[in-house]
């Protein structure tokens, strides 16, 4: 019963901070892409009548009277009737079209080198990171290895690095693991930490790091660099002549060319899953907080029996999205020691 009167307190919290509005002029799908696209500027919450609290980020883009470094607090809030917040220097951010969401001079993009959003969010992770690492490893300078094991923060991130190390990076690589463990604990803790920060629904918080397409492309693509170059002449030979009949690989090469699709297909599906997973995560949760101001015109008990529903399951959905955050970053060290492995695995006879 007290956990009931919590819930309907809070959904009582959240109506009151709407303003009055109709539930016609409220948009979900406008907030949940407000959400996980990227953006020049961090937008943190709107209030009253057009007030908006944003936090301006720095533009450096390249256009035809070439570079320009500015604040994007000098582009307008609000696009006019072309679909554009005009900005200084001829600039202007495209709110709809095809160059929605970038920097465009005339109609076409320049070379845009902002600092956005994602890139915001993933510089303080990686402050927050290297603060969390550094910090537990002065802790064993200090220490003797006869001293007893570590409480606190320090154990909790010495139970994860051993966890990764000694169930995911040396089963999956095998034998000469030692030389791939920075790189893939490095993929874990960044993924981890860019998982939890997305929770956060305020900054430092709230961006959508890896449910960035672009962010996971890179991962992928360094898993796939480390993989080509760790292969060795059985790895190749399985592509290029692996032992199947001979009419398969010659004169029409069809298992070679299905293996050679395999190298690029490993990383592709290491891209998509993490992307995918994680963005549709922060999009389900933001939906269903929507239901409370989808309701916000409805009679009284609508109001009340909806938006308890929709706190319960948002709060469900952080649960679920904090085990994600773990499984997701785990999914992605494991297979991309998996691939290292077999790239170097030698013949069964050898």
């Amino acid at each position: 019963m007290n956990n009931m009167k919590r819930l309907l307190c809070m959904a009582l919290m959240l109506l009151a901070m709407v303003p009055a509005m109709k539930a016609e002029d409220f948009s979900a799908k406008e907030v949940v892409l407000e959400h996980i696209k990227d953006s020049h500027d961090w937008h943190v919450t709107d209030w009253g009548e057009g007030k908006s609290l944003v936090i301006p980020l720095p533009v450096i883009v390249q256009s035809s009277t070439g570079w320009h470094v500015f604040s994007s607090s000098q582009f307008e809030h609000h696009a006019d009737a072309d679909g554009l917040r005009q900005g200084p220097y001829g600039l202007a951010i495209a709110t709809e079209g095809d160059n929605a969401g970038k920097i465009v001079e005339n109609g076409s993009p320049v070379l845009d080198l902002s600092i956005t959003k994602t890139v915001a969010v993933m510089f303080i992770n990686v402050a927050i990171l290297l603060c969390c690492i550094l910090g537990s490893a002065r802790w064993y300078k200090k220490r003797q290895a006869s001293d007893p094991a570590p409480g606190g923060f320090v154990g909790f991130i010495e139970m994860l690095v051993m966890y990764v190390v000694d169930e995911i990076i040396k089963p999956g690589v095998g034998k000469g693991y030692e030389k791939y463990v920075p790189y893939l604990l490095t993929c874990f803790f960044f993924i981890f930490t860019c998982n939890v920060m997305g929770l956060i629904p305020f900054p430092p918080g709230s961006g959508n790091v890896t449910g960035n397409i672009a962010v996971t492309f890179f991962l992928a693509l360094c898993t796939f660099i480390i993989v080509q170059f760790s292969g060795n002449k059985h790895y190749w030979k399985d592509i290029f002549w692996p032992e199947v009949p001979t009419w398969l690989k010659a004169p029409i090469p069809i298992i070679p060319v299905i293996e050679f699709v395999g190298i690029f297909t490993k990383p592709f599906a290491l891209m998509i899953r993490l992307f995918a997973n994680m963005m549709a995560g922060h999009a389900i949760a933001v939906a269903i907080t929507c239901i409370i101001f989808l309701v916000a015109s409805q009679a009284v008990a609508v109001q009340l029996s909806m938006s308890a529903l929709s706190v319960v399951m948002s709060i469900f959905m952080m649960c679920l999205e904090c085990l994600v955050c773990f499984i997701q970053a785990m999914v992605f060290t494991m297979l991309s020691a998996v691939f290292i492995g077999l790239a170097r695995v030698e013949p069964a006879h050898e």
